[in-house]
């Protein structure tokens, strides 16, 4: 049976907010509730102001948890990016959480773990990171961009860069960086890969682990307005075990899901 998560929807105070990028920042939150229940690849959806503009919620991965606060990753891409990236300390936000299923990280079934991101999807990298760390698993993070000023890489180690222009680390999409050295890698034992980033992405690793027989999960990303199955705005279509495919409300069984199980 799958854990049962409480879920709180709180007033939480900002308590630090700091820029990585020219448009991402990192910004915490003291919400002692949703940080004691949070796991690698759960997410929060946060009201940012009181007004009706904007209407909806803004989800965000759970980037990492620190005693009784959580940080989340937001790039800043429209009103609702833009309030939250220029709010103060102290600035209060309701927020949501945690939400969504989590990466499977049984330390039973590999010894190496790949975590391959793109642009903002290293949003939950750090805490999967972290959580894989403490089984004593061996984690590779695999990161591309468009160019060199596409990096998110706060906080990562062991770090393999790609960047479709060459403006930094190998030159090509990060999924041609994992054929480069997926044969060097399997002589290390078993290998797991999570995935987070843009669907083109994502198809392309789900493609490639398919190819080499690798057991993979990736972080879907889509409008997730209530973060509960009430809007209906997360439906995405999925394969069946049978060879059809189904429509699934992605905060309700994701965001998270069995690479298997994209639609290629």
């Amino acid at each position: 049976m799958p854990e049962i998560v409480p879920i709180a929807d709180i007033p939480a105070a900002i308590t630090s907010s700091r820029k990585i990028s020219r448009d991402v920042s990192i910004i915490t939150f003291e919400c002692p509730e949703i940080a004691a229940a949070a796991r690698p690849g759960n997410f929060v959806n946060i009201k940012v102001n009181a007004s009706t503009q904007p209407l909806l919620r803004r989800p965000f991965s759970i980037h990492n948890v620190e005693g009784s606060t959580i940080d989340i990753m937001a790039k800043t891409v429209g009103c609702g990016t833009a309030i939250l990236a220029d709010s103060a300390c102290g600035d209060t936000m309701q927020v949501l959480g945690p939400l969504g299923n989590c990466f499977n990280t049984s330390e039973c079934t590999f010894d190496t773990a790949l975590l391959v991101s793109g642009g903002i999807g290293t949003a939950p990298m750090f805490f999967l990171e972290k959580k894989l760390t403490e089984q004593k698993t061996a984690c590779i993070n695999f990161i591309g961009g468009r160019t060199s000023e596409d990096l998110l890489r706060y906080k990562l180690s062991n770090c393999r860069i790609a960047t479709d222009d060459g403006s930094e680390g190998f030159r090509g999409t990060v999924v041609d960086l994992l054929e480069n050295n997926i044969g060097q890698m399997k002589e290390n034992g078993r290998l797991k890969v999570f995935a987070c980033g843009p669907n083109p992405m994502l198809k392309a690793v789900a493609a490639f682990c398919r190819k080499h027989n690798i057991p993979c999960e990736v972080s879907l990303e889509s409008v997730m307005g209530c973060g509960i199955g009430i809007c209906y705005g997360c439906s995405v279509e999925v394969t069946t075990p049978e060879g059809g495919t189904e429509s699934i409300l992605l905060c309700r069984e994701g965001p998270v899901i069995d690479a298997d199980r994209l639609v290629l």
